[in-house]
């Protein structure tokens, strides 16, 4: 089998995953396929007289050699699902797709891969996690994997970014093209720090069913996906039972009761989809990644999931100023005189920070 047979089968109408596993447990390889009679391949279970027909057309062929053209062009990996450096994780799911399209320099069988996916709305409380979440990964030497999407997924590979860590952008589309647009520099960065993959080949339509699609093989690829922050329905959510699909651990991080980008992750975990964590500690326990470095590292900085956002606001300033005084605090915050005073005062009240002399805060 060469490397245009491989192309073509993901080229042909009416033949996914797993008809295609069909195809080739019955013909043997791909250039067999291409080359059976429409009525024969036409007899076997699974395979319609239409999906027949358009394979024996040769339909495909033109297709075929313009990805060829692209891939050789843009330094493209074709990885065909018996590549060695075809993600192993993903080839054990039954309708793991038989070519990927990669671009990058991270090692696609990494022992510890962890998928980070969450709501495109995350707020104050989500961007936190993120940041602690990859600090305190960076000891553990993973591979973070997410779908480059606005939000919590983008957050994810900024921060794996900057913590140096390796990362890798499952997309929904081609590889001829960036989607969010604005996500382009980092796409770009990266290449150079990970890379990114997908089953779509270049000319693909920008479709809604392409992104449930790209969610199974961000879970199919990692050994746990965890869930920052989630509305009750969404692509995170999705993900989530994909991976639950695969038997792969699942985690959540809990939120307030009463913030709707948390309720999804609530829903995870009071059905036994999700294991509750809190920090990477938790995660290494969960999956059996006790790691000295990691212990050392850790330091519990989740915010208290009763803060309401205006609270959560101020808690983020204190915490990365350490001491604050009370002009300062004003000058970020822009806020009435007399709602500062209260949150100030809840604040304190609640036993999350304390008043020093002077007017001094801290947690």
């Amino acid at each position: 089998m060469n490397f245009y047979h491989q192309i073509a089968l993901t080229k042909i109408k009416g033949v996914g995953p797993k008809t295609a596993r069909i195809l080739l447990a019955q013909c043997g390889s791909v250039q067999e396929i291409l080359e059976t009679k429409a009525s024969t391949l036409a007899t076997i279970p699974g395979v319609n007289s239409k999906t027949a027909a358009e394979i024996a057309s040769k339909n495909y062929q033109e297709a075929t050699e313009k990805e060829i053209e692209f891939i050789k062009k843009h330094q493209i990996q074709v990885l065909w699902i018996a590549n060695p450096d075809y993600p192993q994780k993903l080839k054990n799911c039954e309708d793991a797709p038989l070519v990927l399209y990669y671009k990058g320099n991270a090692d696609l069988n990494k022992e510890r891969v962890v998928s980070i996916v969450g709501t495109r709305n995350a707020t104050n409380y989500g961007r936190h996690i993120c940041e602690m979440l990859l600090e305190q990964l960076k000891p553990l030497d993973t591979t973070i994997i997410s779908g480059l999407a606005y939000g919590i997924d983008i957050m994810a590979h900024k921060n794996a970014l900057k913590q140096q860590i390796p990362t890798i952008g499952v997309l929904g589309h081609g590889l001829d093209r960036i989607y969010p647009a604005c996500h382009r520099e980092v796409a770009s960065a990266m290449l150079q720090q990970g890379g990114l993959i997908t089953e779509f080949p270049s000319d693909s339509n920008l479709d809604r069913q392409n992104f449930p699609m790209r969610n199974r093989i961000i879970a199919g690829m990692s050994d746990v996906t965890i869930v920052v922050e989630a509305a009750t329905k969404g692509g995170a959510l999705i993900t989530a039972e994909i991976a639950n699909s695969y038997n792969r651990d699942v985690c959540a991080f809990p939120g307030a009761i009463d913030k709707p980008y948390s309720a999804g992750c609530n829903y995870l975990i009071k059905t036994n989809r999700a294991h509750l964590i809190r920090d990477v500690k938790d995660l290494c326990y969960l999956m059996n990644w006790e790691n000295q470095k990691v212990k050392e590292a850790i330091q519990l900085t989740l915010m208290p999931p009763e803060l309401n956002e205006a609270q959560l606001y101020l808690y983020l300033f204190i915490q990365d100023k350490q001491q604050v005084g009370i002009d300062e605090i004003s000058r970020y915050c822009a806020w009435p005189q007399s709602k500062l005073a209260m949150v100030l005062l809840e604040m304190e009240m609640s036993g999350h920070i304390t008043s020093l002399p002077g007017k001094i805060y801290q947690l």
